[in-house]
């Protein structure tokens, strides 16, 4: 499936606009979600073999995850089972509904697997979005997996407010997903990354405490009646939904560091690391030097070592203490596994996807199962980090 996606498919896609293609595949993808044979279908060829992961209280049937950005609105959000994945990430989902930044605003730099964005949180807004999932619960396509969302902040909303709009929208989303990401990490939304600062990610992460707890009591301290119906099913029903903070590849290890010292007070479940980065790689090549020239975050191959540089520092931060989402540049089993190593618990895809195909979750599960029976190891869990643990051990020898 790979070879005929790269030299058959891909070559047809890359003709055209990116933002163009990718809305005529999402609305494709809606189709095939409402209809259960299709899905089914799709799953016959690109699903995935079992590779279980239980983190957050929740059940993964794989570790590799769908990043957001893929799927804003909830359009496909069925098929992504299907696709091979273990969970999906939704969003970004800001408060108020955004048209983003001015067209054109994703470009392609093929040569370096890489792409360039600036969206801007195009979306429709967290009362809309909410109005989508109601509709996929009421057809029951839900999906078998982990579902969370990603969270931005309102272009329009004042960085003074951002809690506030943080929290709007957790409000309005928290009975339809298992799992929460704050990203302030986005180097699209003016001044977003400001946010990352400790005081200010901490008046996030408060407003959002504050939400869980009154959730709780408004349903008598157990959140269990606000997991879908088929859900695939919480180890800790009863506790609150996860929450973590997505973080910028750019962020130097002492402004991360400080980011950990939240995770104890403010109940940070995990990190997704990383965001897209403002960092360009040299290129001589004139389509390369035109998409890098561009305004916005590059995702793809050039952020994979940088991707797995952060993780490895925050794994060896909180000694596995805190779970990692890997995410940057995974492409096959070799970078998934790279991330894993490296002390990632979970991964996710985009661009990878977008450059290898459909197949992508499905050649990396397989590729994870193959090197957990070389290493001689039974679970994915024993994996994580042994790379970073062997690294610290040499270095303190």
């Amino acid at each position: 499936m790979s070879w005929l996606y790269r030299h058959l498919i891909r070559p047809a896609l890359f003709l055209q606009d990116p933002e163009t293609i990718h809305d005529r595949m999402m609305r494709a993808l809606r189709w095939a979600g409402r209809h259960e044979l299709c899905c089914d279908a799709i799953e016959s060829f690109l699903g995935a073999a079992d590779l279980p992961v239980e983190l957050f209280g929740l059940r993964f049937p794989n570790p590799v995850g769908l990043a957001a950005g893929m799927d804003k609105y909830g359009d496909a959000l069925p098929v992504w089972r299907a696709l091979g994945f273990g969970f999906a990430e939704l969003g970004a989902v800001t408060w108020q509904a955004q048209p983003g930044n001015p067209m054109p605003r994703v470009f392609r730099a093929v040569a370096d697997g890489a792409i360039v964005n600036r969206m801007g949180f195009n979306n429709p807004g967290a009362a809309a979005l909410a109005q989508r999932l109601e509709e996929w619960r009421a057809l029951r396509r839900w999906p078998n997996h982990p579902v969370g969302i990603n969270l931005g902040k309102s272009k329009t909303t004042p960085l003074e407010r951002a809690a506030e709009d943080y929290a709007s929208s957790f409000r309005v989303l928290q009975t339809y997903f298992d799992f929460f990401v704050v990203n302030v990490s986005s180097p699209n939304t003016p001044s977003l990354r400001k946010l990352q600062d400790k005081s200010a990610l901490d008046e996030i992460l408060a407003a959002l405490q504050q939400s869980q707890c009154q959730s709780q009591i408004a349903n008598g301290k157990s959140l269990i009646a606000t997991v879908p119906a088929h859900s695939p099913g919480h180890i800790n029903s009863e506790g609150p939904k996860p929450i973590l903070v997505k973080v910028a590849p750019d962020l130097s290890f002492d402004a991360l560091d400080e980011i950990l010292e939240l995770a104890g007070p403010r109940h940070v479940a995990g990190i997704v690391a990383t965001n897209t980065t403002i960092t360009r790689p040299s290129a001589r090549a004139p389509a390369l030097q035109r998409a890098y020239a561009e305004a916005g975050g590059l995702s793809g191959l050039p952020l994979r070592a940088r991707s797995t540089e952060v993780i490895r520092h925050l794994y060896r931060q909180v000694q596995g203490t805190l779970p990692i989402v890997g995410v940057g540049g995974i492409f096959s089993a070799a970078d998934a596994w790279e991330k894993i190593v490296a002390g990632a618990s979970l991964v996710q895809v985009y661009t990878g996807m977008v450059y290898e195909g459909p197949g992508l979750a499905k050649e990396i599960v397989t590729g994870l199962l193959e090197r957990l029976e070389r290493a001689g190891l039974r679970q994915l869990r024993e994996a994580v980090g042994i790379e970073s643990a062997k690294e610290s051990q040499c270095s303190r020898a």
